[in-house]
């Protein structure tokens, strides 16, 4: 992988990049970095999986990311749509997951097995019997009312002794995260191929207080792939 910006490097290590410690962690909650994908043309999926445009550079990156994160976020419709294996502790930190609903399959290999504990981040208004049955196979966080707040949820997060959490989505979710006005840094692959349709982008949907502005870092480019890193304009 070579590095165009900030100085051209014809072969650096990616990590050596991404895990700069630049990364000062915000007053009262965690360091929240998405990590995402989307083709030249914007489209975040192709045929609903964000996995049909990854390239080989940026499944690698996908995992090396995680390994700097101490929680991985993500939301409940991303964990089917991807297929989400289990989380492994010697691989990687536990996964949480946004579901106000609670809709999910307690008996997915997801949770039975999980070698680090999953974590279930919902609102006090679910379902007190899927509340039950979610306690016994994850970690389960209270963070909203009647819906799932973003902020408070970092903030849990961060209670739980979390500085560095690692949002992949999907759109719905990022787009929630960056209006509640806690996402601080964006790596972003844009990937060699134009996918046409109705994909939707990395956010999706209204965005309080847009635009919001990004100062670029880096930019690292493997056969044809773009690797960008992108942290949140101070201010």
């Amino acid at each position: 992988m070579r590095q165009l910006m900030p100085d051209p490097v014809a072969d650096v290590e990616p990590l050596a990049v991404y895990d700069a410690g630049d990364r000062p962690p915000p007053e009262g909650r965690p360091w929240v970095l998405a990590n995402m994908v989307a083709s030249a043309d914007g489209a975040a999926t192709l045929e609903g999986r964000a996995g049909g445009i990854s390239t080989a550079a940026d499944r690698d990156l996908f995992h090396r990311l995680r390994r700097l994160a101490d929680v991985i976020l993500v939301g409940a419709s991303t964990v089917r749509a991807e297929r989400y294996g289990p989380a492994r502790g010697e691989d990687g930190p536990p996964i949480a997951v946004v579901s106000a609903s609670l809709a999910l399959d307690w008996g997915a290999r997801f949770f039975t097995e999980a070698r680090a504990r999953p974590i279930l981040v919902t609102a006090a208004a679910a379902d007190p019997d899927r509340l039950a049955a979610a306690a016994e196979v994850a970690d389960v966080v209270i963070a909203g009312q009647e819906r799932v707040d973003p902020r408070l949820a970092v903030v849990e997060l961060g209670r739980r002794g979390h500085a560095l959490v690692l949002c992949e989505g999907g759109p719905t979710l990022l787009t929630e995260m960056t209006g509640a006005g806690v996402l601080d840094e964006l790596c972003l692959t844009v990937s060699p191929l134009l996918v046409g349709g109705q994909s939707p982008r990395i956010l999706t949907g209204p965005l309080p207080g847009a635009p919001v502005g990004l100062d670029l870092v880096s930019v690292l480019e493997e056969e044809g792939a773009l690797f960008l890193r992108y942290v949140r304009t101070a201010g």
